[in-house]
């Protein structure tokens, strides 16, 4: 499994208990292969973080996916912490990327943008540095 991609401690381990493994033959091939350095949380983490940014992901969904996969809160916000304003451009490039230069032009359609934004796991601090208020005030 790990000569296809690196893979987080707990991700392999559920995949081998799902293939019938011992938990406890498990626990001790794990160590023996994180003390070789072949299994990494830190290195998949990067490698998970870097994927999942250039498929245009916010860091609240990278975060939970991470989560999903067994690595650490402490590995995961490591490897998410970026200047605030990489987030930002991040969320105003998918947004021109799916909605065009043009911001929008009334709540209706702000609302369906912050939508988007929202699924692709951007926070609301990100969201609204992009979109600014709802047009009209509201």
């Amino acid at each position: 499994m790990l000569a296809h991609r690196e893979h987080a401690r707990g991700e392999l381990a559920h995949k081998l208990a799902a293939r019938g493994g011992d938990a406890m033959v498990i626990e001790r091939v794990l160590d023996a292969l994180e003390a070789q350095g072949l299994l990494s949380e830190e290195r998949f983490t990067e490698q998970y973080v870097g994927a999942r940014i250039g498929r245009g992901h916010g860091p609240r969904r990278i975060r939970e996916e991470l989560r999903q996969r067994g690595v650490s809160t402490g590995t995961a916000g490591e490897a998410l912490e970026r200047d605030p304003e990489f987030w930002s451009e991040r969320a105003s490039r998918e947004r021109m990327r799916r909605f065009g230069e043009a911001m929008p032009a009334d709540s209706r359609e702000w609302a369906r943008q912050v939508r988007f934004l929202e699924r692709r796991g951007f926070t609301p601090e990100q969201i609204r540095s992009v979109l600014g208020p709802p047009p009209g005030g509201q």
